[in-house]
């Protein structure tokens, strides 16, 4: 299992996107709830020593950081993930960065290639496995509204094989 290091909203913001994984699975497409919690990926790594976590303490305290839930988007080909993007400014790219400076070290082997600063795609999960019929219901279920404005309120380490999250 991967391990990650990952942007949680505040409770508002949780809540708006907990209320489009209800409808989504109110409309049978397989959403993320309840099985997982709304956040945004910004490291990923086969491994994540937990000695990172000092490390990363400081830049959880810049938080909250305000955030734009914008258009949504679609990864892979058979089966669908199903996410909406992130808007990066400049401070989310500039913390994203700096998480990746400090972590970097303690990412095993490495990090992910898809996450690293310059071709990291900020995004939440909405479904995955959506199949081609459920699109366009997925889209019209999920793209709305067409921009969330919320927060980033905390920051965490998830770990992959134990599925214990350690916030920041």
């Amino acid at each position: 299992m991967v391990h990650s290091i990952e942007l949680l909203f505040d409770p508002d913001t949780e809540a708006a996107i907990r209320e489009i994984w209800d409808a989504l699975a109110g409309a049978g497409i397989p959403s993320q709830a309840p099985a997982s919690r709304p956040h945004v990926t910004l490291a990923v790594a086969e491994r994540i020593d937990p000695a990172v976590d000092e490390l990363l303490r400081p830049l959880a305290r810049r938080l909250p950081l305000k955030c734009a839930i914008g258009a949504p988007v679609l990864f892979g080909r058979g089966s669908i993930v199903f996410a909406r993007l992130v808007v990066p400014t400049s401070e989310l790219l500039a913390l994203h960065g700096e998480v990746h400076r400090l972590s970097g070290p303690h990412l095993a082997p490495a990090a992910m290639p898809n996450s690293l600063p310059g071709h990291w795609t900020g995004h939440v999960t909405l479904a995955r496995r959506v199949g081609g019929a459920q699109l366009g219901r997925a889209m019209r279920i999920g793209g709305n509204p067409s921009q969330l404005d919320g927060h980033f309120a905390g920051l965490r380490r998830w770990d992959g094989n134990k599925r214990i999250g350690y916030e920041l």
